[in-house]
């Protein structure tokens, strides 16, 4: 035994730990620890408090106890009975059990002082500060900690004492209790004590919030319960209990609504089982919603067709300018409909840029045939349910959008638009555009089943029309059940003709304005159209247009002179400087750059194409957010060019210069093979001096063998060179054919020109004379004039 070695009686505790500097009544009735107490003498006396592992052992042993407890200083000792003795103790300091000298008729053990191990001072202080902070918390939310409590914590400044403070003050099973006495890293034993008092704080204010909600909902649920009394107490006081008679009228609804017999059945079957539940019931509501929903569907209610092909024809012409494809697949519709009554409705898809009018024509559409007209819009539609509806098991539930939009229209056969069908979405909870496949196909969506309503409805007799910007995010499946109708972008002849017939026309009356106090020529509308819009649709021209007649409407307004005849000057006034402009000549100035064409959701657009060549090592950089397609368009237009150095008169050594091709608008991501001719003409432009004219542009792919293969989206790029100022448009061959749907009057404002090779490109795009630009020694290579750029 050690010269530290101490020995003193060792009082056993069950289900109890005391800490150093708690103060701990203790109800002793054991007879060993009755004659323990009866051998100290009193109050001051000391003496070893442990806590046994196992709560259920009657006598323990040494070897039943934690090898580390508290040396305890008698505060009181009170005698509550003949065998029951109540001891107030207070911790001193932990102590570590070394052996026992006595085990009968009480335990004597000896000890030695324990080292606390305290590795880091500020991490310590860091953990006392927080366990402080949720200790104090936990006492301001619970109801079993005196508030005095918080006053005692701040009577302790050591993070270790304060730890073992709240650890005695906490309500910890004796299991943690005992963990954190038996811990000799202050660190750790902070930490562990941290997470307890967090999950202690977490779970009152959990238990607190369903305490709540379940006073607020007794004390609702009684509320109602009396109002109900009161009001089934007027009820029968004025003999309004009976709802017989609302009941009835249900009755009515289902004669008059006309129901397939299938669903007729249901109805009344769904009728009686409402006469049965009392008014009170929570599925009362729920079950008079559903048969609500049941007799007001248009199943027999519909509209006759407007069959007069004449009358519709002038229909569809007075709301819309051109658009030949859609007004003729209409009224081929009506015609059928005239031979064949029984025709079912067409499913179309208007694709095109937006601002072509794509939703206005679903308008006109059921104007045309004399139709009612319900639109539903699905962009960002992502929950399976919108299309069919949720089941009536969940809270809240209702028919999806197609059955909803059945029910505003109450027509049976109306045109039903479903707009931005391109825009749907899909997630965990279903794939809207899976529903659409029934709502779609013309075999099966006679059948139609919503999850709400649970009998079939017939949609077969509906005109559905879709629209959509872009073809490629429509599923295959949904794609191929409808009738894709494309609708390009307008020229600037239609614009103009647009703008005169319907825009203008509409934002004088929507301003307050008439025609004589306004009027705008040919010439200023095309001012407006070159130089202040540059898009596929008519949207951003008819907000221009908006802005003229609101500067003219302010004049109006405060009665000052002006000419009504707006020219092109007063436009510029109005619109400020020029928005848009041809730049095609003033990029093409100097070798290097050329003017290809793109297509592009919104419609077609010019692309400049740009090379710079400099001293490197024979690399070709790639910028401007380039696709992977149009990375190897790239590469393939530079091997065509250096297999054909000795026919293009280039001597530059590639092995020692670097090539850079970038293509503006870097923000923009840009992909696919139809940029190959302006890429290769870029190159060839760079490496000869031989510029690209201002006033071409081209498309096409190439190949290695320099063969100029077709592409699409040729219309788009067309228009978009017609409304960029360029007069001659370089296309593959095999793109002959796409120049059918290309409007007369652009076709013969161009020089559309069809090749089969590259070298063909050549002398149609480039100058016969390179670029003579003094170099460094008099040379005269355009590729020494871009390097040095």
């Amino acid at each position: 035994m050690s010269a530290d070695t101490k020995t003193l009686p060792l009082l056993s505790l069950r289900n109890l730990v005391l800490f150093p500097g708690a103060v701990m009544p203790v109800e002793i009735g054991r007879a060993s620890s009755l004659r323990l107490i009866e051998a100290l003498g009193g109050k001051g006396a000391r003496v070893l408090v442990g806590t046994q592992k196992d709560a259920d052992i009657e006598e323990p042993a040494g070897a039943d106890l934690y090898t580390i407890c508290v040396e305890g200083e008698v505060v009181r000792i009170v005698k509550a009975a003949e065998n029951r003795v109540t001891a107030v103790l207070r911790g001193v300091e932990r102590r570590r059990v070394t052996g026992f000298t006595q085990e009968k008729p009480y335990l004597l053990a000896s000890y030695e002082p324990l080292v606390e191990v305290r590795k880091d001072p500020i991490e310590i202080d860091g953990l006392g500060m927080a366990v402080y902070d949720v200790a104090k918390q936990l006492i301001a939310i619970s109801p079993d900690i005196p508030d005095e409590t918080a006053q005692v914590l701040d009577q302790h400044k050591d993070p270790g004492r304060l730890g073992d403070i709240v650890a005695a003050t906490v309500d910890l099973s004796p299991e943690e209790r005992a963990s954190l006495l038996v811990e000799v890293d202050v660190a750790e034993r902070l930490r562990r004590l941290l997470v307890l008092l967090q999950r202690k704080v977490e779970l009152i204010k959990v238990k607190q919030k369903i305490d709540s909600q379940v006073r607020e909902e007794f004390s609702k649920h009684q509320r109602e319960a009396v109002l109900r009394q009161k009001l089934k107490a007027i009820q029968d006081e004025l003999g309004e209990g009976d709802d017989a008679s609302d009941l009835d009228a249900f009755e009515e609804k289902i004669k008059a609504a006309e129901m397939p017999a299938e669903v007729e059945k249901t109805a009344r079957k769904q009728l009686e089982r409402l006469k049965q539940m009392a008014q009170s019931s929570a599925e009362y509501t729920v079950q008079r919603t559903y048969l609500e929903w049941l007799v007001e569907l248009p199943w027999s209610k519909r509209t006759e067709d407007r069959l007069n092909l004449d009358e519709a024809r002038q229909i569809l012409d007075a709301d819309h300018y051109d658009l030949a494809k859609v007004k003729k697949r209409i009224l081929e519709y009506l015609a059928v409909r005239k031979l064949a009554p029984g025709k079912k409705g067409p499913i179309l898809c208007l694709a095109g840029p937006p601002g072509v009018g794509k939703t206005s024509l679903g308008k006109s559409i059921a104007r045309s045939l004399g139709r009612e007209f319900i639109r539903v819009s699905l962009g960002g539609v992502r929950d399976e349910a919108e299309i069919r509806g949720h089941r009536r098991t969940y809270i809240g539930a209702l028919p999806g959008r197609i059955i909803q939009g059945m029910r505003r229209v109450c027509s049976r056969n109306p045109v039903f638009m479903l707009d931005e069908i391109d825009k749907l979405g899909a997630d965990f909870r279903g794939d809207p555009s899976a529903a659409l496949l029934e709502v779609l196909d013309p075999e099966q969506n006679s059948t139609f089943s919503d999850h709400y309503l649970e009998v079939n409805f017939d949609l077969s007799d509906v005109i559905f029309v879709a629209t959509a910007n872009m073809l490629d995010p429509i599923p295959p499946a949904l794609l191929d059940r409808m009738e894709v109708l494309e609708i390009p972008g307008y020229t600037r002849e239609e614009k103009l003709e647009i703008s005169k017939r319907h825009l203008v026309p509409k934002q004088v009356s929507e301003h307050g304005l008439d025609e004589k106090k306004i009027k705008l020529s040919d010439d200023a509308l095309n001012t407006v159209i070159e130089q202040y819009t540059r898009e596929a649709g008519v949207r951003n021209l008819e907000r221009e247009i908006a802005s003229v007649i609101r500067a003219v409407a302010v004049k109006v307004a405060e009665s000052q002179t002006y000419d009504p005849n707006l020219s092109p000057a007063d436009i510029a006034d109005i619109l400020g400087p020029q928005k848009f402009y041809s730049e095609a000549a003033e990029r093409t100035e100097i070798p290097g750059v050329s003017t290809g064409l793109a297509w592009m959701p919104s419609g077609g657009d010019i692309l400049f194409i740009e090379a710079s060549a400099m001293s490197g090592k024979g690399s070709l950089i790639l910028t401007g957010q380039l696709g992977d397609v149009m990375k190897e368009s790239a590469r393939a237009g530079l091997s065509w060019v250096r297999t054909h150095v000795e026919e293009l008169g280039i001597t530059t050594d590639f092995e020692k210069t670097d090539i850079h091709l970038h293509v503006p608008q870097g923000a923009v991501s840009k992909d696919g093979p139809s940029a190959g001719v302006a890429i290769t003409m870029a190159l060839v432009s760079l490496l000869t001096g031989r510029r690209v004219r201002g006033d071409v542009a081209m498309t096409g792919e190439i190949t290695l063998r320099g063969t100029v293969l077709p592409v699409g989206g040729i219309k788009e790029k067309v228009l978009a060179a017609h409304r960029s100022g360029i007069k001659r448009v370089v296309l593959p061959d095999r793109n002959r054919k796409d120049i059918v749907d290309i409007p007369d009057t652009v076709r013969a404002e161009l020089e559309l020109v069809f090749v089969k090779k590259i070298d063909e490109v050549l002398d149609l795009t480039l100058e016969t004379v390179p670029v003579v630009v003094p170099g460094p020694e008099g040379t005269t290579a355009g590729s020494e004039v871009t390097a040095q750029a």
